[in-house]
């Protein structure tokens, strides 16, 4: 069973940072990504960004510049550096391991509890 652990949420005020970070438990194989969402009151989850294996990363239009994921050489580590905070970032975020399962020959995600990020005005 994987296992994901969120940490680093908080109360922040806005311009501040925030360092959110996951870890995986359990041996994992066929790593593809690790990502980071994010779903404020009353609305979707939304990508906030991903790396994957090659190291590429993608980022929401509205954290471009602002954060930065990064991944751990053990690659089922992932880190969110959140610098500049604004309200509006304000949500709780989720952290997401996608890999391959060779036995049902399909991408799986597995998903953390999620840490509360709190961005004061």
């Amino acid at each position: 069973q994987v296992q994901l652990v969120e940490s680093g949420g908080g109360l922040v005020q806005a311009g501040g940072s925030l360092r959110l970070s996951c870890a995986a438990s359990g041996s994992i194989f066929n790593f593809n990504a690790m990502g980071w969402y994010r779903q404020a009151p009353g609305r979707q989850r939304e990508l906030v960004a991903i790396i994957n294996s090659s190291a590429n990363t993608n980022y929401a239009d509205s954290v471009k510049g602002r954060f930065t994921i990064s991944r751990a050489n053990a690659r089922n580590t992932v880190y969110l550096q959140m610098n500049s905070l604004k309200p509006e970032d304000t949500a709780v975020y989720y952290c997401k391991l996608n890999v391959y399962a060779s036995s049902s020959r399909r991408f799986v995600d597995y998903w953390g509890q999620g840490t509360q990020v709190t961005v004061s005005s």
